[in-house]
């Protein structure tokens, strides 16, 4: 392996997608202008990636741990776990970790996945009346806008759905199932009634926004034991991410994590700040992974004009990056988020490499990525042949 190159990943969450009607039958990555992504496809060399292997949920969770070559068979537990080492929460031998999504149900039906993009300050009082309510083998913990945590002492797990996978469908075939679901449903049925009345919940309705109507807990897992970055690669790797998923991963990696003001995890991230702490954090890294949640969320919310501004944005940090980084860049989806459906496929993602060698493609996209001289690879195997 090299010791002396340098290395950036720049991990745009969903950007991946179908042929779109209204963009003329291409994908929104093909659609957006994108110079320097296309610029990294031209100049280096492209390729697709199964980032979700087979048997798992197309997810954030296995695809981002698959990439940076922890193989989810081994080390995946869940996603509440690895949320839970972002917030600085120990987990307990017996502790079971549930992802925990504020949202909004109507009439049965999934509406809101995120109850709109709820405040992070507003969040944090509805899940604190809730710990007040809650019994001592419970606790709930406040993360960033709808994404929390709830801790379940001596839990032993349960089935349970993505709320980003059912938006528009009852829920009542999605709900809890197994070992902790009457847990489980007797916090969603009591979030429902104190939050039904609940004073941030009037402000909401008055300003015309979703309430939170509800908690959903899922993904589920113990904590579990990843071999650190350095050991496994012999590199000092770092990740920038304002989704305490990625920054869980960086934890239990040995990773550090840098944090960036006005990071969100949404459209409205400040993606050029993204932009200059990576850059200053290759003084003392080897290696960063650059995550950017935004086209992930638009293909969520089904809006392809925000999706292709979402990767529009994208394109504009990987520019500020290049103007000043002179290693290996890497860009990528971690998997599709398909307008269409509005939530995850573990179909195939483009991927391009910059400093690695050059093959004929001209731009940055599925179909192109697809003629590209890495051919089809492993995600788990990816670092490894960056690195070689």
């Amino acid at each position: 392996m090299s010791t002396n190159r340098k290395y950036i990943v720049v991990l745009g969450d969903g950007m991946a997608d179908e042929p779109i009607p209204e963009l003329g039958g291409e994908t929104p990555l093909e659609y957006a202008n994108t110079p320097n992504m296309d610029r990294i496809a031209r100049d280096g060399m492209c390729g697709m990636m199964r980032t979700v292997p087979a048997g798992f949920e197309p997810g954030s969770d296995i695809a981002n741990l698959s990439i940076l070559g922890y193989d989810p068979g081994r080390y995946y537990t869940g996603r509440g776990p690895l949320e839970a080492a972002s917030m600085g929460l120990a987990l307990g031998e017996t502790d079971f970790a549930y992802r925990c999504n504020l949202v909004t149900i109507r009439d049965g039906i999934m509406a809101d996945f995120s109850a709109g993009h709820i405040p992070s300050t507003e969040g944090k009082r509805l899940l604190s009346d809730l710990q007040s309510a809650a019994q001592n083998s419970v606790s709930f913990h406040p993360g960033i806008s709808y994404r929390n945590l709830m801790i379940v002492k001596g839990g032993l797990g349960s089935e349970t759905t993505p709320p980003h996978d059912i938006v528009g469908q009852e829920i009542a075939p999605f709900l809890p199932k197994g070992r902790d679901s009457e847990v489980l449903l007797h916090y969603i049925g009591k979030s429902a009634l104190l939050f039904a009345n609940h004073s941030v919940n009037r402000e909401r309705i008055a300003a015309g926004l979703s309430p939170a109507t509800h908690i959903w807990p899922w993904s589920g897992g113990r904590a579990p034991s990843l071999p650190s970055f350095e050991e496994k690669y012999g590199k000092r790797g770092g990740i920038i991410s304002a989704v305490d998923l990625l920054s869980g991963i960086a934890r239990y990696a040995g990773m550090d994590v840098i944090r960036v003001p006005g990071a969100t995890g949404y459209l409205d991230t400040d993606y050029q700040a993204k932009a200059r702490f990576a850059i200053s954090a290759m003084d003392r890294l080897d290696f960063l992974y650059l995550h950017v949640e935004a086209p992930d969320e638009a293909g969520h919310l089904g809006s392809t004009e925000e999706k292709v501004l979402a990767i529009e944005r994208v394109d504009g940090m990987v520019g500020t990056i290049m103007d000043s980084f002179e290693g290996v860049i890497a860009v990528l989806p971690d998997h599709p988020t398909p307008i269409r459906i509005k939530t995850h496929t573990g179909d195939p993602v483009p991927f391009a490499v910059l400093g690695k060698g050059k093959d004929s493609c001209e731009r940055f996209f599925e179909k192109e990525a697809q003629k590209g001289g890495y051919g089809t690879i492993n995600a788990t195997d990816f670092l490894s042949l960056l690195f070689s």
